[in-house]
């Protein structure tokens, strides 16, 4: 994993992060857009955390925090890298960017019908509620 690069996406960015999804993510979202994206990393300069490898975009993950809660979104790994422990650096780094920000509870949203994101995410401590439509780790004890 030495090889791995963790950090946050620039404006740049966004239109590899776009395509990258259509490969990587299951599903897509309303704001799956130039203008939605572009937003984001301009709200919110490091919600958008990026894992690359020898340069190329392997994972994404979106860590929003609204000040009360921390909302993760978008934990998507490349299908050939995936297994390889990049999900769970991108959401280490998320979990960190939280403790700094002084979140204490994180949620992820997770498309039901996405069997393998369940297991990823239950290996990384997140149970579901709600129907399966919300996982929550607490992130202090």
């Amino acid at each position: 994993m030495s090889d791995l690069r963790i950090r946050a996406a620039v404006p740049a960015d966004v239109d590899a992060v776009l395509a990258f999804w259509k490969d990587a993510a299951e599903g897509t979202s309303i704001s799956d857009d130039r203008d939605g994206v572009a937003r984001l990393v301009a709200r919110d300069p490091e919600a958008l955390i990026l894992a690359e490898r020898e340069g190329r975009l392997v994972g994404t993950v979106v860590a929003g925090f609204d000040g009360w809660r921390c909302h993760l979104y978008r934990l998507a790994v490349h299908p050939r890298q995936r297994r390889q422990g990049i999900g769970s650096a991108l959401l280490a780094a998320a979990e960190e960017r939280f403790a700094g920000l002084g979140g204490r509870r994180g949620d992820a949203m997770v498309l039901q019908h996405n069997e393998n994101a369940h297991h990823a995410w239950r290996a990384a401590g997140y149970t579901p509620e709600e129907q399966w439509r919300r996982w929550v780790k607490p992130l202090v004890e």
